[in-house]
Parts: C-alpha cells; structure tokens; sequence
C-alpha cells in the first residue's frame, strides 16, 4: 500500500500538536481516507487501555476516535509514565518493561526505536495515511541526539513536517524562527509550512509579521487556527489551563474536590464532572484548603505512597476525615482508592523506595503492588442502583480486603471496589466511570444532588473533533494540505 505520512511537531509543549493531529484525522475521515493517528514516543499519566490490552497516551485513543478506529498500542509504541521527578517507567507495546532515569532511557533508544519502526511499518501496511505527533520541540538540542520522537524519526521515514506555535502564549514569531535556526539544514527542509495556533483578534493586524515570517524562512504560512471558545479535548497529560471549558452551572448544583496530587494520573476521569451543568468541580493545590463539599474525590496516582505524605503534609487527610464526620462523601479511584485502605506495601519498590506505608484506614483492607499490571476494559453495573458503567482499569496493586463490603461494580465474572457498610465511602479502580450518563447520575444522586441531568459527554466528546476539522477546512490551506499527503481525493 503507497502510503502517506505527515507529521505535526510543535515549537513547544502544548503548541497544539495533539489538537492538530485529532483534527487532521476527522478532517480526512469524514473524506473516506484510511487514516490511523501514531505518536513514536509520548510521556503522559493519562493513558487508556486498549482493544489488545495494552496502554497507550490518552491523546492517542482520542485521535483514533477521530479515525474511528479502536484505540491499539500501535498508535503509541513508546509511553513514559513519570514516577520521580528524574524517572518514569517504560512501556513498550502497550506493556511495562522498566522504570528508568533519563540517562537509562537515553541508552534505551535503540531498543525503543526498533518498538517504533514496528509499529509505523504495520500502520503503513494497514491506511492510506498517518497523521504523526511528535513530542514536545525538535529544538530541545539536549535530546536531539537518538531522537525518535520528533526529526529523527521524520529522517528516518523521510515524512514532511508541520510545524505549529501558540500565539496565546506571545512571542509566537521568535518561536518559529528560534526552532527552525535549531535545526540541521536537512531538518529545515522538510519543514514544509507554519501553522499559528489559537488566534484571536484582527487578522489584518497580524499580516504584516505572517509576510514577513514567509519572506524571511521561505516557508509558507499553511493557515491560522483561531482561538476555539469553549472547546473541549482531553488534555494529553497537564491540567486545564482555563476556565472557559468549565460550562456554566445552574444555581442548584453539587460541589466537588479534587486534590492535585504531584503525581495525579488519568485526572480526564473528572472531564464529565467539570463539564457537567450540575456540578462545580474544583481541584486544590498545594497550600490549599479543604474548603465545604458535598464530595471529594481522590484521584489515581502513580506514586501511591508518595502522594499519600504529600497529602498527609497539605493537612488534607485530616480535612478528609474531618469531611465525612459531618456528614460529606469520599470516593477513591484507583491509586486514590488504595489510599483509603489500612496498608499499601511495595516490597520491590515499583513506584519509589522499597517499603511499607500506613493508609487512611477508611477501609479494612490492604494493597501490595506487584510489577504485573492490570489492564483491561470492563462493563458492568454499579451498585448503588444497577446503573450501566463503562470503564478501564490500569493498576499495579493487588487490594485484599479484611471485611466484607458490597462492591462498588458488579461485572461478568467478578466484582470491583468497594462501598462503606454506611454507605458513605465508594471505592474504585475503574477510570472513565463518569463518561456513562447513566454512572455518572446515580454517582451524583449518591453525592447528594437531587435530579441530576443526563449528561452526553460522548456526545460534546464528538461534537468538539467535528469542530476541528470544521476548523481544518475553513482556516487552513487544504489544497497544500492536499498536496503533502499527496491524496487527490481530499478538498475541504
């Protein structure tokens, strides 16, 4: 199959990249092109399992929804979850491999890049085309040496590369300009167009610097993304920047907390709650207080142990308690969930020193984490009133429990989490139980709000990529786009 490959590199993080690609896919989707999404290397904490039972980023699986297609590990050979602030642990193929410093993983790369082009070569063989996302900047000249997640692997498939710069964050001319001078010349020439990222404002004020950008790179300007008001798409790894994607709430609503933990994981759990219409989701910081809530929630983390003392150190578990004896709910997903047990044992020191820590004792149970994950997608009820729930587990821990609890999900062929003999603690390891309309209301009845609204979060989910690549044919130079991926079939 002749197939073509275009990749979409950033002159920063959260440039755009990630939004770019999703686009491109439904833009060429909708056409009947045979698109699959791929990114080399990605480091994310939001991951989701896929149909072969592997883990990919998040960003991934949403851009295979813009395909629609199933999300496969071959759309992210190589993942990087952080557990330290130097290491993180590898996932090759969808699977856990080692943990590892920045300097192991460097010496990695041969390995990683053979993961890589086994990938690409199967994605090739299978679509007409695929959209690549690099990572980060191909400018950062401290990585540039064994790259495979940016130029380097553009040079070894000899792809054409986008470039993008958010003009929100100011200096977007310097951006451009300062990322392609970082370049080799073999590099700069297979940059073959600039995009700008979420404009707002007069175009005709900007003009005179898109001229002189075009005049001084010799590259043309391939279009101008406006800046897309309340749009939503899952964040690939950092939390929301602003609080326009929070849609506005009724005066009756239900009041959340999420503490933001250092290593907080799969935090798009909480997406349908910020956006639903009933419910003022808030995530606290460092230095801040448990302020009055109808809940709380404690999210997944990759460092169990480690998150929990930073908890400790916040004042928050003291809070937490002090919370549920007037009368307030708790829940715990995942990491957040093994933290309400009495112990969370690591004898081999998967997420950090070797050792042993005491839980908040909420539950009579204990967690030992072993080095074989569990991922796998799982369909079920809910407990609390039979409620269809959807969701994905990704944990390393094995939770015993010590009394008798009614599980929080019933599913074929066993159970998961647990609920408090008052009723008044839910626990589980389930992530993306909020995207059900039917979960996430019987979870808010459960909180305490009265006649809680179905909520589509599917439905705006798939309303925000159409957007996109509304946005694609309206903004952006197709017939360039066209010629770059070299399908005559593609118009607008």
């Amino acid at each position: 199959m002749n197939t073509q490959t275009l990749m979409v590199q950033g002159t920063t993080s959260d440039a755009g990249k990630s939004m770019l690609v999703t686009a491109l896919c439904r833009w060429l989707a909708r056409q009947d092109v045979r698109v699959a999404p791929f990114k080399p290397q990605n480091m994310a904490l939001n991951s989701v399992v896929t149909e072969n039972g592997g883990e990919i980023g998040r960003a991934q699986a949403v851009q295979a929804l813009a395909c629609g297609l199933a999300p496969h590990t071959d759309m992210n050979p190589v993942l990087l979850k952080p557990n330290t602030d130097i290491g993180a642990q590898v996932i090759i193929h969808g699977h856990a491999v080692a943990d590892m410093d920045a300097c192991g993983f460097h010496d990695y790369k041969s390995v990683a890049l053979k993961a890589v082009l086994e990938s690409y070569n199967r994605l090739t063989a299978n679509y007409e085309c695929i959209i690549v996302e690099g990572a980060g900047s191909p400018a950062e000249i401290n990585l540039r040496a064994n790259d495979i997640a940016n130029m380097g692997f553009a040079e070894m498939v000899d792809c054409p590369v986008i470039l993008i710069a958010d003009i929100d964050r100011g200096g977007v001319f310097a951006h451009l300009v300062g990322t392609l001078a970082l370049l080799s010349d073999s590099e700069q020439a297979r940059i073959k167009g600039f995009i700008i990222n979420r404009f707002r404002g007069d175009l005709a004020l900007l003009q005179p610097g898109l001229d002189w950008l075009e005049h001084y790179t010799g590259k043309p300007i391939l279009g101008i993304f406006p800046y897309l008001h309340g749009l939503h798409l899952e964040a690939e790894d950092a939390l929301p920047r602003s609080p326009e994607l929070v849609s506005p709430k009724e005066a009756k609503c239900i009041n959340i907390i999420v503490p933001i933990l250092p290593r907080i994981s799969n935090h798009t759990d909480f997406d349908p709650l910020r956006l639903h219409p009933q419910v003022n989701l808030r995530f606290i910081g460092p230095g801040d207080a448990i302020s009055a809530a109808d809940l709380i929630i404690l999210p997944g983390s990759k460092s169990v142990r480690a998150d929990l003392e930073f908890i400790r150190k916040q004042g928050w578990e003291v809070a937490i308690k002090k919370h549920l004896r007037y009368g307030g709910k708790v829940m715990g997903i995942c990491g957040g969930f093994q933290m309400l047990g009495k112990l969370i044992d690591d004898p081999q020191g998967l997420e950090g020193k070797a050792g042993s820590c005491f839980g908040m004792d909420l539950f009579d149970m204990t967690t030992t984490l072993a080095p074989d994950k569990q991922l796998r997608n799982v369909c079920g009820t809910l407990a609390l009133n039979g409620a269809t729930v959807t969701g994905y587990e990704i944990h390393a821990g094995i939770t015993t429990y010590h009394a008798s609890y009614e599980p929080a999900v019933h599913f074929s062929g066993g159970s998961d989490g647990a609920m408090s003999t008052d009723g008044m603690i839910l626990g589980t390891y389930l992530h993306g139980l909020f995207e059900s309309s039917t979960a996430c209301s019987a979870l808010l009845n459960w909180a305490g709000l009265n006649e809680a609204q179905s909520f589509d979060y599917h439905a705006l989910h798939q309303d925000a990529i159409n957007r996109l690549a509304d946005t694609v044919a309206q903004h952006l130079d197709v017939t360039q786009l066209n010629k770059l991926l070299s399908l005559n079939t593609v118009q607008a």
